[in-house]
């Protein structure tokens, strides 16, 4: 167990620090409320857990080695994130539109797959693994993600819904939904750096 704490550690850091998810599941509990961001929640830990585990079998080695499949998983997720951008950017509060609604947990799940950040930390964690064969590495990196990611999508989504409280009048909502679409369109452009 002890030989894993490194590991643990660079994959809590990795996913706590702020990203595509941490904006997403930040907004949506300021949004919608913890209990209606649940689903969301789920999706994402078991999302992340599936992307880690399938680098231990070797997909970013995969990735390497075919550039062009590496540029259609970059405009994937820039695409995707900017669109996600702009609905955060006209997101209004007072008004909840029929669309209007929290990722579903196939949605979150789904998203992993083109998330840049959660790739880039999974690839990074195969070198605390590197020495295990491919089952090992992959049930090791999926379930460390998993289960880390669960308490980093509750935090997250705990402190957007506390958030709420602050975010008392139209102008204050309509600045945080801007920020957090503006944080996004940056993570868009850096998928490609």
């Amino acid at each position: 167990m002890t030989d894993l704490l490194p590991l643990f550690g660079f994959v809590f850091f990795g996913l706590f620090s702020p990203g595509p998810n941490v904006i997403l599941l930040t907004a949506s509990g300021a949004r919608f409320g913890f209990r209606r961001t649940v689903p969301h929640i789920l999706g994402v830990a078991l999302g992340v857990g599936i992307t880690a585990g399938v680098t231990g079998f070797g997909i970013g080695a995969l990735l390497k080695a075919h550039p062009t499949l590496e540029i259609v998983l970059k405009i994937a997720a820039s695409g995707w994130i900017l669109w996600m951008a702009l609905n955060l950017w006209r997101a209004d509060p007072a008004k909840n539109q029929g669309g209007d609604r929290p990722f579903t947990f196939l949605e979150a799940v789904l998203f992993q797959w083109v998330n840049p950040k959660v790739w880039a930390v999974a690839l990074s964690a195969t070198a605390y693994v590197a020495g295990a064969s491919p089952t090992d590495q992959a049930v090791t990196l999926g379930l460390t993600f998993s289960g880390l990611n669960l308490g980093v999508c509750l935090f997250w989504a705990t402190a957007g819904s506390l958030l709420a409280y602050l975010l008392t009048n139209q102008a204050a909502w309509r600045i945080f939904m801007r920020i957090m679409a503006v944080a996004l369109v940056g993570f868009s452009v850096l998928v490609f750096l």
